[in-house]
């Protein structure tokens, strides 16, 4: 065989080979393409699903946060009871939102007042990601709502009633209004009862008014229920402060709960693949923690101005405040509108605090309300102000504001009716306070069996 030929059939196997692999591709490439666009939304929904457990881990790790803020803002003979409220708060909610409070909020489309209990029936609920990591991150925050009433309502409370009101809060209060909310029901959905008569949905991120206000509005009514302490108001109604036992152990507790939010804010996002999520997830850190540091400086400035002391105790609950108040708009508002609502949350809450202990002579020992359910509120009004897409600071009109003002008045309203009925009722019943002996000398000996400190 001479050259030209040896160089002719060369071109022609190259040419054929060519083709072959033209069209082999063109057969397969469809096939490729779908296989690796389903292996790439694959790995997306294990992202997202690691990292909504992730931030159920530090929702979940703010438990004992509360409890050690409760527990330093009251008295040693106390602890044990308060300590014991918080695992109660988790253990018995968790179990009771499995079986039934998870229905209640997520159970239908949306159109009714809430949904169908599910009795531990977790296939009415489609999500992309695992509907048991969806399941865990509502029932943290479940647990959070029902555990700011044990600050409240501490030092003076029957374990078994407030045992009761944990079954009430978990199956009921809060499922039904996170129904109207999270759950797709008329307050937030699209095309929905407030969309369609105000022009705008209600905006509440990750809590500020579902989860803070609720257990902030009910703490109110509890302890308004259970009276004062006993010594809170002398014979002239003056008040008297309680100190409590244990500023260190209070403001690890602070430390913990900010560390906590961190879950709590970025995680109501609910993924984080793809440019957007992450973009999402990373202002939220940011204005939650700059919200964070003005309450508790603004706070801080306030007591010193106000009662000529830089106070520990008031700093830490402006902390809380400020980042009680972002919960809601923590997505919607500029890094300086955050460090605005933390700043005015914490200014707030001291005022609050005044309010409910000289003025309507409530004895709330940890001012629970006054972080959570006054923050609560300010925090999602002030969204409607500052949110950068739709605030009326930035050229939205009113229509959001509106939202924001009835979506909090409607809840909040919710929360304090169903208080009330709970711990009047049972007041009236069983009695929910615990005897003046039992009082004076603490819950730990007396409903427990033990003592903290020995």
């Amino acid at each position: 065989m001479n050259r030209k030929l040896l160089h002719r059939t060369v071109r022609r196997c190259t040419a054929g080979i060519a083709l072959t692999a033209l069209f082999t591709s063109g057969v397969f490439a469809q096939d490729a393409v779908a296989d690796l666009s389903a292996t790439v939304e694959s790995n997306a929904i294990s992202l997202d699903t690691v990292w909504v457990l992730l931030a159920a881990m530090l929702v979940f790790f703010m438990q004992p946060g509360f409890a050690l803020v409760e527990a330093g803002f009251t008295r040693t003979k106390n602890t044990a009871n308060i300590l014991m409220k918080n695992f109660l708060d988790f253990m018995l909610g968790a179990l009771l939102f499995f079986f039934v409070g998870f229905g209640i909020m997520f159970g239908s489309d949306g159109a009714g007042f809430f949904g169908m209990p599910n009795f531990g029936d977790l296939s009415f609920f489609n999500h992309k990601m695992p509907v048991e990591g969806f399941l865990i991150f509502q029932t943290v925050f479940c647990a959070t709502a029902a555990t700011i009433v044990s600050g409240a309502m501490a030092e003076r409370t029957k374990f078994h009633m407030y045992l009761v009101y944990t079954v009430l809060i978990s199956v009921l209060i809060y499922p039904v209004s996170g129904h109207w909310t999270w759950g797709g029901g008329w307050l937030m959905a699209e095309g929905g009862w407030l969309d369609t008569h105000i022009g705008a949905r209600f905006h509440d991120f990750a809590g500020s008014t579902i989860v803070h206000s609720v257990g902030g509005w009910i703490s109110l009514v509890g302890a308004a229920v259970l009276g004062p302490r006993i010594g809170k108001y002398g014979k002239d109604g003056k008040s008297k402060a309680i100190p409590g036992h244990n500023l260190t152990v209070a403001a690890l507790g602070v430390f913990i709960l900010w560390f906590g939010w961190f879950g709590f804010n970025p995680g109501s996002q609910l993924a984080a693949s793809g440019e957007g999520n992450r973009t999402v997830i990373s202002h939220v850190f940011l204005t939650t923690n700059l919200a964070a540091c003005a309450g508790g400086f603004s706070s801080l400035i306030t007591a010193w101005i106000k009662y000529k002391k830089p106070s520990l105790s008031l700093t830490l609950n402006g902390v809380l405040a400020g980042l009680v108040g972002v919960t809601a708009g923590c997505d919607a508002v500029s890094p300086e509108g955050a460090i605005l609502i933390g700043a005015v949350c914490g200014i707030v809450m001291i005022f609050s605090v005044e309010l409910i202990d000289k003025v309507f002579k409530i004895d709330d020992p940890v001012g629970a309300f006054s972080v959570h359910g006054a923050c609560g509120v300010v925090g999602t009004i002030l969204t409607g102000l500052l949110a950068t897409d739709g605030g009326l600071f930035y050229g939205g009109g009113t229509a959001l504001l509106f939202a924001q003002l009835f979506g909090a008045g409607v809840i909040g309203l919710w929360a304090v009716v169903m208080g009330f009925i709970i711990f009047k009722g049972l007041d009236v019943t069983f009695g929910i306070r615990v005897s003046k002996r039992i009082e004076e000398e603490g819950l730990d000996i007396y409903e427990h069996g033990e003592t903290a400190y020995n």
